[in-house]
């Protein structure tokens, strides 16, 4: 009698192009928006006007996307992402849509073109993080940090689903951590209903520092053109 795989190993195991559409559909609702979601510019163009200053304009945009990534309601209610063919429980595909938003937020206020096909190859890539980045370049599996990605001479379509392929996993991977620690905190009185919310928050902000390091700024002037 053969075992059903388990969901997190089926997610991982997914063919090459499932994993491309599904992080082009998360991708393309987090920078462009949709409905009264606004799209990674709008938030960033917003967020410098209020602030007046690029780089309180980012704290305020990591600030903004931690509160957000802590909101649980809004990550399994976020509008529109049910219409997507994201093939992700709502509230993991909501986690990567906010995410997403506040690196390419970030991206933009830097200076780079988030409609260009390597700076959003290289903001996926941040989505595994900075040790796991370092790690897969340091075992040759990548070729390099995001910001090398983004400032390549060309596309490269062959990493475009490499990196697609890893971030998807690690996706899957990291939901069922998430998933595993949340039901032993449910068994500490007190504890146990905020763990997830705290842990998405985390791993947010996390991100955010991470993508502030590693996107240098590209120009002066302002971004929100």
């Amino acid at each position: 009698m053969t075992t059903p795989p388990e969901p997190s190993k089926g997610l991982v195991q997914r063919a090459p192009e499932v994993a491309g559409g599904v992080l082009r559909s998360i991708l393309e609702f987090a920078i462009e928006g949709r409905g009264s979601i606004p799209g990674a510019k709008s938030a960033a163009a917003r967020t410098l006007q209020t602030r007046g200053e690029h780089e309180a304009a980012v704290d305020a945009l990591v600030r903004q996307h931690v509160s957000l990534a802590g909101a649980q309601g809004f990550l399994t209610n976020l509008g529109g992402l049910l219409t997507l063919p994201v093939a992700l429980p709502a509230n993991l595909a909501g986690l990567a849509v906010v995410q997403m938003r506040m690196i390419a937020a970030i991206v933009h206020l830097r200076g780079y073109d988030v409609d260009d096909r390597r700076v959003r190859v290289a903001l996926t890539l941040a989505m595994l993080g900075e040790d796991e980045v370092r790690k897969q370049v340091a075992a040759s599996k990548l070729p390099g940090r995001p910001f090398l990605v983004a400032t390549a001479p060309v596309f490269d379509p062959a990493l475009d689903r490499q990196i697609s392929e890893r971030v998807f996993g690690d996706l899957g991977t990291k939901m069922a951590g998430k998933h595993a620690v949340v039901q032993v905190a449910k068994r500490i009185p007190l504890i146990g209903g905020g763990v997830g919310a705290a842990a998405d928050g985390y791993f947010t902000y996390a991100l955010g520092q991470y993508a502030r390091r590693e996107f240098v700024r590209r120009r002066r002037g302002s971004s929100n053109d």
